[in-house]
């Protein structure tokens, strides 16, 4: 795979199995997350296993981060090839919690963040007349349950705004859809109601799935011919509903 590959959110769960997966399978890695001490791990790991990585800290809440993710690709290796939309967050609860500052942080992080990596990504694509976005969804972007339903908002709306810019690529780009069920991430660290928590860590330890699950979709959909589009991949565990 020789490609250049940027990923935000990379520090952890399906950021860092994607960036690992596909350094292994010989693309050029840009890591973007805002942990930066497990960023600079795992940029290192990468280059002591013979892989070529790069990192910048990047909260994708802010445009001139993710902006400068993408230069960092164009500046180190003169191209960016894929640009994987992974951040996201997941303080789920019920509505009458009104647990507002968790709204917009999962507006801001989970939608606002995709788009601004579409807007950083999106010239640098039409200039080179290449370029794909695989942005992370969820199973959650097609089914609403309770307690998810901004978080699936957010969610839905990503898949809108993908499939749109699906429509509006031409011929040239690539935009793929990759929508995880429940995965062996800290996800839950993050939820702050104690029932919700406890169900969502019982789920997870009971059926979830590794993350490089998620990893090997994404290399699927990166790996296939130029003219070949993966639209969207749901990827479940066998056990979940």
């Amino acid at each position: 795979m020789r490609r250049v590959v940027a990923i935000t959110g990379a520090s952890s769960g399906i950021g860092e199995a994607t960036a690992l997966l596909l350094a292994e399978r010989g693309a050029k890695v840009v890591l973007g997350a805002r942990r930066s001490n497990r960023l600079k791990a795992l940029t290192a790991r990468i280059e002591n296993a013979g892989g070529e990585a790069v990192c910048v800290g990047t909260d994708v809440r802010v445009r001139d981060d993710v902006a400068g993710l993408v230069e960092l690709a164009c500046e180190r290796y003169g191209t960016l090839d894929v640009l994987v939309n992974n951040a996201g967050v997941m303080p789920v609860s019920p509505l009458d919690d009104l647990r507002v500052e968790d709204w917009e942080q999962m507006i801001d992080v989970n939608l606002k963040g995709v788009l601004y990596g579409i807007a950083a990504a999106l010239p640098v694509f039409r200039r080179q007349g290449s370029g794909h976005f695989v942005n992370i969804a969820s199973t959650a972007a097609h089914r609403v349950v309770p307690n998810q339903s901004v978080y699936a908002g957010t969610k839905f709306a990503v898949r809108a705004v993908s499939e749109g810019l699906r429509q509006e690529a031409g011929d040239k780009l690539r935009v793929t859809i990759v929508s995880p069920g429940f995965t062996r991430t800290d996800f839950a660290e993050s939820v702050m109601n104690p029932e919700v928590k406890a169900r969502l860590e019982e789920s997870r330890d009971t059926f979830a799935m590794p993350p490089d699950a998620i990893a090997r979709a994404i290399a699927f959909a990166i790996e296939q011919p130029a003219d070949v589009d993966v639209s969207e991949v749901v990827v479940r565990p066998t056990a979940q509903g």
